[in-house]
């Protein structure tokens, strides 16, 4: 079991256990601690944000652009939902101490006491602009680049952490999986986006403020590891060491024969599980894939202008044009109507599946990564068919239409799918639209949630998704620098 399909995190207001409820009511009273006395709240749409004092970490450069942000959004609960949902991460997900009188930050996803190598990265990178002129944002930054790396130092196949570095997984459905459980390991799902995501961190951090800092010997160690990791899953001599079996009701909990179905090796990586958390079907997991290449190439850049280490970068650019070379091989389908698009998986053999998944990597999301450009022939027709009956995780109700994906069943929407694509997308109609169907599927609370039901938006799944709240906050922010018109207007 997962850590979103483990019933204690399933959260809806209607069909709740007591246990799931208690747990509920317990985050949304923490949220909801103060009255509403920021400018940019309307006396009816009362704040969400912990008080000041029960705060977990606060910024005033990101007070300021909440602020500066609020401002300039016409509609007024799109204006409160931003509002709550920006600064979400740094109100109830963060601790920062220090160790060795370095930064140390451990950042939980939400609902889930523990750190994931990706929902971390991505929780953070709504404020990585503010950071050059943010002493507090770069010490934020410093201390989770630092505890990332020796998160993977502990075991790169691992994707979710204990804030406890010698503590066995307190996560309930984590106990009797068969792999090799370290100290400090939450759950031990390999997927190649959970190296991914520090590698990106690490190149928008040295962007953003120019800052060698963290990119110590330790950040160094841990990034050959992760190209070593990836050399291994190619799997060109046999499976190699990773392996994963678990007793669950959901055959994507688990991997067939530990190492997942068959393949033949061609360069590309394999990947166990989907940034879902879902087992993949076929190994070759493409759109993470096409983000290793992407971040491969990042890292070179950090590696070579930040450390001056040359060899590590050459060692990421070598494995990057070698997958890159796979893919174009490799990657690609064709759909029963003769469109030419990205597979989501093959297995080297000539077998491939079409869907996608809301979670990013996805198809969708390539371009929001900046593994393609938004403009690329390819990249269209393959976002078109995703978000069409092409995809058996395109949903469609009276609610409003998005992509799912098996995680959480059939019919369940997520709005990190809307926000993706409103991100990625050139055209304001499709922005609208998007952001009308965010502002509309709240279920009330002024928060994005995981998932919602495409005829019923009271119906979700977990209240406290930090990942799905900041992105929100990442698209407003954006939409304020890019299409200010647009936003201003109400919806």
């Amino acid at each position: 079991m997962s850590r979103r399909s483990d019933p204690l995190f399933q959260r809806t207001q209607e069909h709740a256990t007591p246990l799931d409820r208690r747990h509920f009511l317990a985050a949304t009273a923490a949220l909801a601690a103060s009255a509403a006395t920021p400018a940019f709240a309307a006396p009816r749409l009362p704040t969400k944000r912990p008080a000041p004092a029960d705060r977990r970490f606060t910024s005033p450069a990101v007070e300021r652009e909440l602020a500066r942000v609020s401002s300039q959004i016409g509609d007024p609960k799109l204006r409160w939902m931003f509002g709550n949902c920006y600064p979400n991460t740094l109100d109830t997900t963060v601790k920062l101490t220090t160790l060795n009188g370095q930064p140390d930050a451990f950042v939980i996803t939400g609902d889930i006491p523990c750190l994931w190598l990706r929902d971390s990265s991505a929780q953070v990178k709504p404020y990585l602009h503010l950071a050059k002129d943010a002493p507090e944002l770069r010490r934020l930054f410093h201390g989770l680049i630092a505890r990332q790396s020796r998160c993977i130092l502990i075991d790169p196949y691992a994707n979710a952490f204990m804030e406890d570095p010698t503590a066995k997984s307190n996560l309930e459905w984590s106990q009797a999986d068969e792999t090799v459980m370290k100290p400090g390991v939450a759950e031990r799902k390999w997927e190649i986006d959970s190296l991914c995501y520090p590698m990106r961190l690490a190149h928008g951090y040295w962007r953003a403020t120019g800052d060698a800092t963290p990119f110590d010997g330790t950040w160094a160690q841990a990034a050959r590891a992760s190209i070593a990791t990836f050399r291994e899953q190619q799997r060109k001599n046999g499976p190699g060491p990773y392996s994963f079996r678990r007793t669950a009701n959901q055959p994507t909990e688990t991997l067939l024969w530990g190492h997942g179905a068959p393949t033949r090796p061609v360069g590309l990586i394999h990947s166990g599980f989907r940034p879902s958390d879902d087992a993949c079907l076929y190994p070759f997991l493409i759109p993470s894939n096409l983000f290793a290449v992407t971040a491969l190439r990042e890292l070179a850049i950090v590696a070579g202008e930040a450390r001056k280490d040359a060899a590590l970068a050459q060692q990421a650019i070598d494995l990057a044009a070698e997958v890159d070379a796979a893919l174009r091989q490799y990657g690609t389908m064709r759909l029963r109507d003769g469109r030419e698009v990205w597979a989501y998986e093959v297995d080297g053999f000539g077998n491939a599946l079409f869907m996608d998944d809301a979670n990013v990597p996805s198809l969708s999301g390539l371009a929001y990564l900046g593994c393609v450009a938004p403009a690329d022939p390819l990249w269209q027709r393959t976002q078109a068919a995703a978000w069409s009956d092409a995809n058996p995780y395109f949903f469609k109700g009276t609610a409003g239409e998005g992509i799912g994906g098996p995680h959480v069943g059939l019919g369940q929407i997520w709005p990190m799918s809307l926000t993706i694509r409103a991100l990625s997308s050139s055209d304001d109609a499709t922005i609208r639209a998007c952001l009308k169907t965010l502002r509309d599927t709240d279920g009330g609370t002024g928060f994005i949630h995981e998932s919602f039901d495409q005829d019923d938006p009271a119906k979700f799944t977990r209240a406290w998704f930090a990942w799905a709240n900041g992105l929100f906050g990442e698209l407003i922010v954006h939409l304020a620098r890019t299409r200010p018109a647009l936003l201003k207007a109400t919806l």
